[in-house]
């Protein structure tokens, strides 16, 4: 450990592309545009560790209320890790989220500590990567959704979040270098998902639909936005089947898995309507 003084602080707007950038060199291939929309969800939740004048140390601990946070972006660059500067980086995560129900989404090799914090697996998330192409059914009723109202895509999100996250949400369906849709039944929406460029190819996230069919309309919808030698990406929980059979059936292939942890216990979602999560890291 060397002699200059570690001191941890909330980042920068700017800041946070060092936090991107970290996450793409662990493969975790982020989205071009993320870090915007996640400084949308809490402006004071990314936290970065100094040593002297080096940043070295990473985590997200994003309050959305008095009642729910999220740990993400746990990070400690590879030559200072083993010496401590971690887990105090941790511990002010934890702290500024203290008393709150934390969750996050934890690495296989991370799972054990976070247990000692008191996290409890609630079910694993698998992420499977596919090629995007193919044509859009031409029977469903898919729309683009910035031709709705943003409240009724926020009331639609509503249940699939322990909280409401509304300027999280607006900013997220409305990024740069993303296609957001919609999907109509009976005149109401019934499912919206994203495709958004990452490093590599693109991610889809959220996908979530009233049914396994209205879920599929809309991952083909999203998947014919790109190119087919383009890779896609789709972060499903497992404890949902008809989710992992969708991504099965589309011959998309497990490329890493996470574990869903609550400190308390998990919220009541309604996993049974997710065919793909909106983020590892933000939640």
């Amino acid at each position: 450990m060397r002699n200059e003084k570690y001191t941890i602080r909330s980042m920068t707007k700017a800041e946070m592309d060092l936090m991107i950038d970290w996450a793409a060199t662990e493969g975790w291939n982020p989205g071009l545009h993320d870090a915007n929309c996640y400084f949308a969800a809490d402006p004071e939740g990314f936290l970065v560790g100094f040593l002297g004048d080096e940043p070295i140390a990473t985590i997200s601990a994003a309050k959305y209320n008095d009642a729910f946070g999220f740990i993400g972006f746990y990070i400690v660059k590879p030559e200072y890790r083993g010496q401590g500067y971690g887990i105090q980086i941790w511990n002010a995560g934890l702290e500024r989220l203290k008393g709150l129900n934390i969750g996050l989404d934890g690495v296989l090799e991370q799972q054990d500590n976070y247990k000692k914090s008191g996290f409890n697996l609630a079910y694993r998330n698998i992420r499977y990567e596919g090629l995007g192409g193919g044509n859009p059914p031409s029977s469903a009723d898919i729309i683009a959704l910035s031709t709705i109202p943003f409240d009724a895509i926020a009331a639609y999100d509503l249940p699939f979040f322990p909280v409401s996250r509304t300027l999280f949400t607006e900013t997220w369906v409305n990024q740069p270098e993303c296609k957001a849709l919609g999907i109509m039944l009976h005149g109401k929406l019934s499912g919206y998902g994203v495709i958004r460029k990452c490093r590599n190819g693109y991610k889809i996230g959220p996908l979530f639909a009233d049914t396994p069919d209205l879920a599929e309309a809309l991952f083909l919808g999203l998947k014919s936005k790109v190119s087919s030698s383009d890779a896609i990406f789709l972060d499903t929980p497992e404890i949902n089947g008809a989710a992992v059979s969708l991504a099965k059936q589309h011959n998309m292939k497990l490329s890493f898995e996470t574990a869903r942890m609550y400190t308390d216990a998990p919220p009541n979602l309604p996993l049974d309507r997710v065919f793909g999560v909106t983020s590892f890291e933000i939640g």
